[in-house]
């Protein structure tokens, strides 16, 4: 049972399979409540419990193959290190993109945009209001969230945990903010920044 090598052959797992059908229930019933469909949010509802369910049961196997079962050896934990690393880094480059993709439209806008930024026939929202208040709340949950883990490192249980309910409070209220700001602007993700009487 106990590694005889110093790498983690993973035995198979239930819980990408399940974990991918659980997430496409959670896009049908997203884009079933988008659509003002029958039964959409209860369809959400229930991708959003098995997931959880699923990640419950995912992380127990991976906290019982690092203590229990001792697969976790100092090589397998650099590879996980450096898998995070990695993806962070992913995630990174996706949003250098979307900047860069926004700063080549707005520094030098082009005659197909009407040659100003934001383009002619987009109202945009006012930066003083909801994109402020989601900045300041996504900067919150950011100390919220170190301040529990930095109580963790000390063992303070009840800061780790105060840390933990604000950051989810503090989430949950700007994902309701950012569904309000969706719901009510004036475009959406299917238009873009080219007005057809420019082209």
């Amino acid at each position: 049972m106990f590694p005889q090598h110093n790498y983690h052959l993973v035995d198979p797992s239930p819980w990408p399979f399940f974990s991918s059908w659980a997430l496409f229930y959670l896009t049908l019933g997203a884009a079933s409540i988008f659509h003002f469909f029958i039964n959409g949010l209860k369809l959400f509802q229930l991708a959003i419990l098995l997931i959880v369910l699923i990640l419950i049961n995912w992380w127990r196997d991976i906290i019982r193959e690092g203590t229990f079962t001792l697969h976790h050896t100092l090589n397998v934990q650099k590879s996980l290190r450096l898998g995070m690393l990695l993806f962070i880094v992913s995630e990174l480059l996706l949003f250098v993109a979307f900047f860069w993709a926004f700063f080549h439209s707005s520094l030098a806008p082009t005659i197909a945009i009407g040659c100003v930024w934001p383009p002619a026939a987009i109202n945009v929202f006012s930066p003083f209001d909801i994109p402020l208040l989601n900045t300041c709340l996504l900067l919150s949950s950011g100390a919220t969230i170190t301040l529990a883990h930095y109580a963790l490192l000390h063992k303070n249980k009840n800061i780790t945990l105060y840390g933990f309910i604000g950051t989810i409070i503090l989430a949950i209220i700007f994902t309701l903010l950012q569904m309000f700001e969706y719901f009510e602007a004036p475009f959406s993700i299917a238009d873009g920044i080219y007005d057809l009487h420019f082209i």
